[in-house]
């Protein structure tokens, strides 16, 4: 609501109380509409000028943090994508190679198997005194010896010689592992006082038994067999010797104990 009002100024001068005024009426000045003054209202658009200022800042803001936080993943990524990379070339197998490393890994496995059953082998027959190149234990009898390779039964002073030694292994027949018959022959005797006089490891060849254990120790392996029968057979018979293209271990010892009149034999077959 606006008013209409003048405003009349006169001017006296102070060193006379009937003082007319000094200056002429000073014409009407017309007031505003308003008397009061106040500041024009923002126009609609540098309000929105405003806000946009505003909204600007706090994206500024956030986009600040983001780039803040995720720096640490960004800058190896970014460092990897300009560091130079290593130009492979592709490895490409044949069937060959393949069968290769398939037999070389089988080889390994192998010898792997075949150390540790060497390991176990020596073990044992360190148990039973003997050595793993060439010895027999047989557990029921208590016999153990060192086996004597390639003796021959037909030369009296050489397998004389060797069964003071051990067991003699008769000169031509099989060994641990083959596809023949393994021929061992040693002392017996009619007395326990000549065991040691003779070195008759088969004394008690005789008490073996079907399904009884005898062991080989052959070149570093262990080799078992197990008795199969015993029989009795005259001096020049040697039908039980005949390979039959299968491993066979033959014991043999004279009969009656300490008399070389008949044999004793024993017949195993690797277990």
């Amino acid at each position: 609501m606006g008013y209409n009002t003048t405003m009349e100024i006169i001017l006296y001068d102070s060193r006379s109380l009937n003082s007319e005024p000094v200056s002429p009426e000073i014409p009407i000045i017309p007031a505003s509409t308003s008397s009061i003054v106040m500041a024009p209202p923002l126009s609609p658009s540098r309000s929105k000028s405003a806000f946009s200022h505003l909204g600007r800042y706090f994206l500024f803001i956030a986009a600040a943090g983001v780039i803040y936080t995720g720096l640490p993943v960004i800058i190896p990524k970014i460092e990897s994508e300009l560091r130079p990379q290593a130009q492979l070339t592709p490895v490409q197998t044949t069937f060959e190679q393949v069968l290769n490393l398939s037999f070389s890994e089988n080889q390994a496995l192998l010898k792997q198997q075949e150390e540790k059953s060497r390991a176990l082998a020596q073990e044992e027959a360190q148990k039973y005194g003997v050595e793993t190149d060439f010895s027999i234990v047989i557990p029921k009898i208590s016999a153990a010896a060192k086996v004597i390779p390639n003796v021959d039964p037909g030369n009296e002073e050489e397998y004389r010689s060797s069964l003071k030694a051990g067991v003699a292994h008769a000169k031509g027949s099989g060994f641990p592992g083959g596809n023949n018959t393994i021929y061992l022959f040693a002392h017996s005797t009619n007395t326990l006082t000549n065991v040691s006089l003779y070195n008759a490891v088969f004394y008690q060849l005789r008490d073996l038994e079907a399904g009884d254990k005898i062991i080989i120790f052959f070149t570093g392996q262990k080799f078992i067999y197990q008795v199969l029968n015993q029989q009795i057979v005259e001096a020049k018979d040697i039908s039980w010797l005949t390979d039959t293209g299968e491993e066979k271990l033959v014991l043999q010892t004279c009969w009656p104990p300490g008399i070389s009149l008949k044999r004793l034999i024993v017949i195993a077959r690797p277990v």
